[in-house]
C-alpha cells in the first residue's frame, strides 16, 4: 500500500518547496529528481534499505532528456508564445491603453456606471490586442482607478472591475493560455482561438451587465461623470479619436485571427505577422524607439524564458510521476467516481479552481492537464470544448485570493487609502460570474464548437 501511494507524496513535497519560496520551475524539477532517487534502485544499490521495492531502474529514465527536448526545443507550436508576447508588449508600449481609456471615458463617462463599463471594454480590447495581464491591470490601475475614486466610485466596484477586466486576455484570443493548452492537449491552437472567442466575449458582456445592475441598484456606487470631466486633455472630435484608437489595433487583431480562422496561416506564422504589425503600429504612433524596442525585447525574453523553464521542470515532474505509476493511480480514481462523465467534469473543474488559489495557470496546465486529458477522451468529451472549459477556469487563478496575480499587480499601484480587503471583496462578484460562465459552457457546448465548425 505504501508503494502505491508514493507518487502522491510528490505533491505535498512540491507544496513544501513552494511554501519555502523556492522558484516554481526548480521546485518541480527538484521534486522530480528527488523522487527519482527515492523510487529507483539507486539507493538499494548502495546498500540503503527501503520499505518498498524499487519502482523502476534509473536506466529507464534515460528517456527524460529526450522528453524535455521534445517538449521544449523541438516544439513548433510553442514558438508562437514569444511572438504574441512581443506583439502585446509592443502595443502596450505604443500607448494603446491610455488612448483607449480616454476615448472610452469620453464615450460612456456620462452614463451611470459608464466609467466602469469603459474599463471593461478597454480590457476586452487590450485582451485581443495585447493579452499581457500584468501590463493591462497596472495600466488601468494607474490611469482609471484614481479617476473612478475621485468621482465617488465604490472602492470594491472600482478595484474589482479593473482586476477582472485586466485578466480577460487569458480567455479572449490570441491568448498565451490557449497556446499552451493546445500544445499540452494536442488540440489545434487555431481552433482554440476561434472556439474561445464567443465565451470570452460573453464573459466581458456579463461583467458589463453586473456593473449596470450595481449602477441601477446603488447609484452612488457608480455615479456618472459631470459634464466636461472626461474631456481633459482630449484633442479633436470624438469620432476621430475613436477612429484613431480602435481601427488600427482591431485591424491587426482581425488580420491575425482571420488568417488563422481561414487557414491561411498557422498560429505561429500569424503570431510572427502580429509582431511585425505591432512594430508598424508603434512606428505610426511615433512610439518606435530604440529604448522601447529594447524594453519590449527584454520583456519578451524574460516571459518566454519563464514559461519554458517551468515547462522543463513540469516535464521532469510529470515524467517521474508517470514512471512511478501515478498516472494510472489518478486515472483509476477519476474513472471510479460515481456519476461518470459529469462527476469527472465537476471534480476536475473544482480541483483546478482550488489549485488556482495557490498556483499560476502555467503550473496547473503543465501538471494537471496532461493527467486528465486522456480520461476526458475516454469519456468521449470534445477536446476543443474541454480545453476552453479549462481555460475559463484557469482565468480565475489570476483573481482568486490569496495569491491571485492580478490582485498583486493592482495592490502595487493602488493608493494606501484603499485597503486590501476592498480589493478582495470587489473581486468576489467577478469570480462568481466566471463560475456561472463555466456552468453555461457545460450546459451549452455549442458556444465553443459552433464557430470552429464553420471553418471546417
Amino acid at each position: 500500500m505504501l508503494v502505491e501511494l508514493l507518487p502522491l507524496a510528490m505533491f505535498p513535497v512540491l507544496l513544501l518547496f513552494l511554501l519555502t519560496g523556492y522558484p516554481v520551475a526548480f521546485a518541480l524539477a527538484g521534486t522530480g529528481l528527488l523522487f527519482t532517487v527515492i523510487g529507483s534502485d539507486w539507493l538499494p544499490g548502495l546498500g540503503i534499505s527501503l520499505p518498498w521495492e524499487p519502482l523502476f531502474r534509473v536506466a529507464r529514465l534515460n528517456i527524460l532528456p529526450q522528453r524535455v527536448y521534445g517538449s521544449v526545443m523541438n516544439n513548433y507550436t510553442l514558438v508562437a508564445v514569444p511572438f504574441f508576447i512581443f506583439m502585446g508588449s509592443m502595443l502596450e508600449r505604443s500607448g494603446l491603453a491610455e488612448d483607449l481609456l480616454q476615448t472610452m471615458g469620453r464615450l460612456f463617462g456620462r452614463l451611470r456606471g459608464g466609467l466602469a463599463i469603459s474599463v471593461v471594454l478597454v480590457g476586452m480590447l487590450l485582451a485581443a490586442a495585447t493579452g499581457v495581464v500584468g501590463a493591462s491591470v497596472v495600466t488601468m490601475g494607474v490611469l482609471a482607478l484614481p479617476v473612478m475614486l475621485k468621482y465617488g466610485y465604490d472602492q470594491r466596484l472600482a478595484t474589482g472591475t479593473i482586476a477582472a477586466s485586466g485578466t480577460l486576455g487569458q480567455i479572449i484570443p490570441p491568448s498565451i493560455v490557449l497556446i499552451i493548452l493546445g500544445d499540452q492537449m494536442g488540440v489545434n491552437v487555431g481552433d482554440l482561438f476561434v472556439g474561445a472567442l464567443i465565451p470570452g466575449l460573453m464573459l466581458g458582456v456579463a461583467y458589463i451587465l453586473w456593473i449596470a445592475l450595481v449602477a441601477w441598484r446603488r447609484p452612488l456606487a457608480a455615479p456618472a461623470l459631470p459634464d466636461g470631466a472626461d474631456d481633459r486633455g482630449a484633442a479633436g472630435p470624438l469620432w476621430l479619436a475613436v477612429l484613431r484608437c480602435l481601427v488600427p489595433p482591431l485591424a491587426l487583431v482581425g488580420a491575425v485571427l482571420g488568417t488563422i480562422f481561414f487557414g491561411i496561416a498557422t498560429p505561429t506564422e500569424a503570431g510572427a505577422m502580429g509582431a511585425f504589425g505591432a512594430l508598424l503600429l508603434a512606428l505610426a504612433y511615433g512610439k518606435l524607439s530604440w529604448r522601447n524596442l529594447f524594453s519590449v525585447s527584454d520583456t519578451t525574453v524574460r516571459l518566454t524564458a519563464m514559461v519554458f523553464t517551468i515547462l522543463v521542470g513540469a516535464t521532469v515532474f510529470a515524467t517521474v510521476f508517470s514512471a512511478m505509476g501515478g498516472k494510472w493511480l489518478v486515472e483509476d480514481f477519476l474513472l471510479a467516481l460515481p456519476g461518470g462523465e459529469m462527476s469527472f467534469i465537476l471534480f476536475v473543474m473544482l480541483t483546478i479552481f482550488v489549485l488556482g488559489f495557490f498556483l499560476d495557470f502555467i503550473e496547473i496546465t503543465f501538471i494537471v492537464v496532461p493527467l486528465v486529458t486522456p480520461i476526458a477522451e475516454s469519456f468521449g468529451l470534445s477536446p476543443l470544448w474541454f480545453a476552453v472549459l479549462i481555460a475559463m477556469n484557469l482565468q480565475a487563478s489570476f483573481l482568486t485570493p490569496p495569491f491571485g496575480f492580478s490582485l498583486f499587480y493592482l495592490r502595487g499601484v493602488t493608493p494606501e487609502a484603499v485597503p486590501t480587503r476592498a480589493i478582495y471583496a470587489g473581486i468576489l462578484p467577478y469570480i462568481a460570474i466566471q463560475v456561472m460562465m463555466l456552468a453555461i459552457i457545460v450546459a451549452f457546448p455549442g458556444l465553443v464548437t459552433w464557430l470552429p465548425g464553420l471553418a471546417d
